[in-house]
């Protein structure tokens, strides 16, 4: 057991006691008990330990590192210092939030921000719950949250008592700098209410409420930290003895200060306990969905916080009276008091989305109005959102996917009537402009390139031409069987004509996706394992490599498996992948770069589905293997059993699936491709009071491979199973050997 492992033991039967003590007997579902925050939280902290409900728009909790700028999420486990509890989070890279910065402390000095000690023994973090004590300041730092707001229990062991109260706090770039515009009112001497506005992924304006069980005895403001700073940083002094307790409640808005102070009404009164216990019954509806029986328990662990990272998001930034600000910056009425952002839709339309048409389709047509409503805004709809802002810096436009999937999921029963409010012709109208219209505020797509060459060439688009390429004509795919279902035929014979576009960038000799130029030479030198992050240099590829991204045509794998010469020739270039060797020059550089095995990159979102491909060249035991080999190489039940980062719930989305036994690969439409189930039995209870349950007989370390898959008792036709038959409830039965 490593270092970090052992710290993470030490403590985690105390933290669990704890909680079941709360949470008294378990629930019918995932028990919650069962969920540890702090897996994955370890090396580059792309996951926080936050307090938060699902789909909330709030996430209060502890910052370690320096501002947090390393630690994209604000938090990592080797920290021996917290510097204080910002309001907002997300699990990603990159770094944002940290939005509204406490940080109480007892000593004389005032200093523009702490560094405080902590013992991690005494650290626990539950869903909606997480508790601290602070060492060096002796103070019990205890937060639970609720949709909108927050509310902290500050514990003081010693005096004087006090609270830094920094408003320029931010993670991921230089405090204060980023802050455009800052306006901060007190009320009285118990509440203040604030507004910024500031630039780091996006223009965004937020505005807060900070409310104190008992007014300051005294409020200093501090000097700015440096002269660009726009945002104050206060220090407020109590009265309280020793022993005695502070509450603080915190609250978000995307829209005004004054309804940020509204927002605070979704903390009961003072009651701090009372918060817990509904943030916990909040998670315990969703948890409840999915229910696993047997396994080893750190698997159990790992999955039950897989399930609980994939329902942290996207969040719902509505107000309590319905509105929110919207990607143009105005402020409007949601149309049903939903607005879903944080939205990483490259990573999240792969698995993360089809696990909510599943498991939570009541906020499937929210999430689709949503999508809409800002194509109405501005003109497309989302690639990447920040606290309801477009961010666009992901390649494709894989909100497309989303909506067509749930538009054929609706069409075939899968919603309740609350989907029939979604026009789906303006939904359409939203994918066609989305994919046909050029707009100012999209940072990669140029679609007169695209249709002028039927792919992007790299001396035309100098970045990711490959990448693009290939992710556009999934969209296309999606846009055109929408475009079928709803009779308009010539727009589906456009899109799925411009669908094929990934054969042209195919190259027959090495059979390997390549740059093409505007004259239709290839790319040359050409090595398949150059490795390119992004946008950040002259590349073909997006967090990839030619190996990896061969395989991204989940539309159409027959279609790609013909063009690459055949079963036997397609399974032995895949083969390749997964033996080719790790320790390429290019990949240690890039943070992505995990969860390798041969070029197999599982700590990124391209190959999340490449590992289901045996199943179409007729290799299931090949899937079976790969997949319980990721199981127990890249997922465990530590501080460090996450590779790559979760990316608003993708990597803990394709936990949840594979451990179930089936997998999206195509994530639009509703067929799963079976893998191999990783717990004996699982039961998903689905609306309407139906189950669905998946047994795996003889299950064990050596009996991994899956032998032969019943339905109701009848073979399993193929090694795909539908949407629909998962609805309909019964029992998918699965014979393990070895």
């Amino acid at each position: 057991m490593n270092n970090v492992a052992s710290l993470f033991s030490a403590g985690r039967g105390i933290r669990r006691a704890a909680f079941l003590i709360l949470a008294g007997a378990a629930s019918a579902g995932t028990p919650l008990e069962e969920v540890d925050p702090f897996i994955g939280t370890s090396q580059r902290g792309f996951v926080h330990p936050c307090a938060l409900v699902p789909f909330g728009m709030v996430q209060a909790g502890p910052d370690t590192g320096v501002n947090g700028v390393m630690y994209s999420a604000g938090f990592r486990w080797e920290d021996s210092t917290i510097r204080g509890f910002s309001q907002t989070h997300y699990n990603s890279c990159g770094g944002e939030f940290g939005d509204v910065s406490l940080m109480p402390f007892t000593t004389e000095a005032f200093l523009p921000f702490y560094d405080c000690r902590y013992n991690k023994s005494t650290q626990h973090a539950e869903p909606g719950y997480y508790a601290v004590k602070l060492e060096d300041f002796g103070v019990r730092v205890e937060v639970a949250a609720a949709r909108r707001a927050a509310i902290y229990r500050l514990t003081y062991e010693k005096t004087p008592a006090r609270i830094l109260l920094d408003f320029a706090n931010c993670i991921g770039g230089q405090q204060g700098r980023q802050i455009i515009e800052s306006h901060v009112d007190t009320i009285g001497t118990t509440m203040f209410i604030g507004r910024n506005r500031r630039f780091n992924w996006v223009d965004r304006e937020y505005s807060y409420a900070v409310e104190f069980s008992r007014p300051w005895k005294a409020s200093h403001l501090l000097e700015r930290k440096e002269p660009t700073d726009r945002a104050p940083t206060y220090v407020l002094d109590f009265d309280l003895a020793p022993g005695d307790t502070l509450l603080v409640k915190t609250a978000m808005s995307s829209v005004s200060p004054r309804n940020a102070r509204d927002n605070l009404a979704d903390i009961d009164a003072w009651d701090f306990d009372r918060t817990r216990e509904r943030a916990a019954a909040a998670w315990r509806e969703v948890m409840d969905r999915v229910e696993v029986t047997g396994g080893a328990p750190a698997r159990r662990r790992a999955f039950a916080t897989a399930l609980f990272r994939a329902f942290s998001y996207p969040s719902d930034i509505a107000d309590r009276d319905g509105r929110y600000r919207g990607a143009d910056r105005e402020v409007v009425a949601s149309a049903d008091g939903h607005h879903y952002t944080q939205t990483s839709l490259w990573d999240t339309f792969r698995a993360a989305h089809p696990l909510y048409t599943l498991l939570v389709p009541d906020r499937v047509p929210s999430i689709v109005r949503t999508m809409v409503a800002q194509w109405r805004a501005i003109g497309h709809v989302p690639i990447w959102g920040f606290w309801g802002m477009e961010d666009g810096c992901m390649i494709g436009t894989h909100g497309v996917p989303v909506i067509v999937d749930a538009f054929l999921k609706a069409h075939a029963g899968a919603f309740a009537r609350d989907v029939d409010r979604i026009d789906w012709e303006e939904a359409y109208r939203a994918v066609r402009d989305s994919l046909r219209e050029n707009h100012p505020s999209r940072w990669k797509e140029s679609w007169p390139v695209l249709d002028r060459y039927g792919y992007y060439p790299f001396d035309i688009i100098p970045k990711e031409s490959v990448s693009r390429t290939y992710e556009c004509a999934y969209d296309d795919w999606c846009a055109a069987t929408m475009a079928q279902a709803l009779g308009k035929h010539e727009d589906a014979a456009f899109f799925f004509r411009r669908s094929n576009a990934w054969k042209k960038l195919l190259d027959p000799e090495t059979r390997y996706a390549r740059g093409r130029d505007s004259k239709g030479n290839w790319r040359t030198p050409f090595d398949p394992t150059e490795y390119r992050y992004a946008n950040r240099s002259q590349n073909d590829f997006t967090e990839g490599n030619a190996l990896q991204y061969t395989w991204h045509v989940m539309q159409d794998p027959e279609g790609l498996i013909s063009a690459l010469g055949g079963r036997e020739r397609a399974a032995r270039q895949l083969d390749a992948l997964f033996a080719a060797p790790t320790d390429v020059a290019s990949l240690k550089l890039e943070p992505n770069a995990t969860g390798l095995i041969g070029q197999y990159l599982h700590g990124n979102e391209p190959c999340h589905h490449v590992i289901y491909f045996y199943q179409y060249l007729g290799r299931p035991r090949r899937t079976a293997e790969l997949v319980r080999e990721v199981f127990d190489r890249f997922y465990n039940d530590t501080p460090d059993g996450l590779c790559g980062n979760d990316d608003m719930g993708q990597m803990s989305a394709w936990y949840v699936f594979s451990a179930l036994g089936f997998y999206p690969f195509n994530p639009c439409g509703g067929d799963y491709v079976l893998g191999a189930p990783q717990f004996p039995e699982a039961t998903l209870h689905l609306p309407g009071g139906k189950t669905f349950r998946i047994v795996a007989r003889n299950l064990s370390e050596k009996n991994k491979y899956v032998k032969s898959a019943t339905l109701d008792g009848k073979p399993l036709d193929g090694f795909i199973l539908r949407h629909a038959d998962i609805l309909r409830g019964g029992e998918l039965v699965f014979e393990m050997c070895d």
